[in-house]
C-alpha cells in the first residue's frame, strides 16, 4: 500500500512542475469556474495517458523521428500562442457572476487535451519518467503490477488537477476584478512566452 500512495505521490510531482497548463488552468478556474478549470486539466490528463501508452508500447520512438518533433513542435507553437492571445483579448472582461460561462465543458477538454498532446517536452519527459518506472516496476514488482502502480500515476495527475480547478476556482470568489485580470494577462503572457519557445525548437530542429 505504502509503493502505491508512492505512485500517487509520483503523479502529483509530475503534475506540479509550472508549464503551460498549470497557467492555462489557473485563468479558466478564474474566468469560467471549476468545472472548465477541471476539464482543460482532464484533457491533458488524458494526453498524458495517451503518451503514457504510447511509452508502454513502444511507439514513443516514432514519435522521435525529426519530423514528428518538428510537427509537434510547431503545432505547440501555434496552439499555446493562440490560446495566450485570446487569454490577453479576454482578461479585461472578466465577468463576476453566477451564470454559467457560454464555453462547452468539451471545449475546455480538447484545449487542455491538443496544449498537452503537442508538447515535445511531454514525450520526453514520460518518455524518462514513465520508461524509469515502467524498468524499475516490472524488476522490483513483475508486469503484473504496471496497472496497478500506473494507475496510482493517474490518480496523482486527477488529484492536481481537481486541487488546480479548486485554488482557481476560489481565486475568482477572493480577488479583486483588477487583480483577477492582471493574472489572466500573466497567463496569457506565459503561454505565449512558451509558444515562442516550441517555435525557436521547432525552427532548430529543421536547420539542424
Amino acid at each position: 500500500m505504502s509503493v502505491f500512495i508512492s505512485y500517487i505521490f509520483l503523479g502529483l510531482s509530475l503534475a506540479a512542475p509550472i508549464g503551460p497548463i498549470n497557467a492555462a488552468q489557473m485563468d479558466k478556474g478564474i474566468k469560467s469556474g471549476f468545472l472548465h478549470a477541471w476539464f482543460l486539466g482532464l484533457g491533458a490528463v488524458t494526453a498524458d495517458v495517451v503518451y503514457m501508452l504510447a511509452v508502454y508500447m513502444g511507439v514513443v520512438h516514432f514519435l522521435e523521428t525529426p519530423f514528428m518533433q518538428t510537427f509537434l513542435w510547431l503545432f505547440g507553437f501555434f496552439v499555446l500562442v493562440y490560446t495566450g492571445i485570446e487569454t490577453l483579448q479576454s482578461a479585461g472582461r472578466i465577468e463576476f457572476s453566477t451564470q454559467r460561462s457560454n464555453e462547452s465543458l468539451i471545449k475546455s477538454f480538447l484545449s487542455g487535451f491538443f496544449m498537452s498532446i503537442s508538447n515535445p517536452l511531454t514525450i520526453l519527459f514520460w518518455l524518462g519518467i514513465y520508461g524509469s518506472v515502467l524498468a524499475r516496476t516490472a524488476a522490483s514488482y513483475g508486469t503484473s503490477q504496471l496497472i496497478v502502480y500506473s494507475s496510482a500515476i493517474i490518480l496523482g495527475l486527477v488529484l492536481w488537477d481537481v486541487a488546480m480547478a479548486g485554488i482557481a476556482s476560489s481565486f475568482r470568489k477572493l480577488l479583486t476584478s483588477r487583480l483577477l485580470a492582471l493574472i489572466s494577462v500573466i497567463s496569457g503572457v506565459s503561454l505565449i512566452g512558451f509558444g515562442v519557445y516550441f517555435g525557436i525548437q521547432a525552427l532548430k530542429v529543421l536547420m539542424g
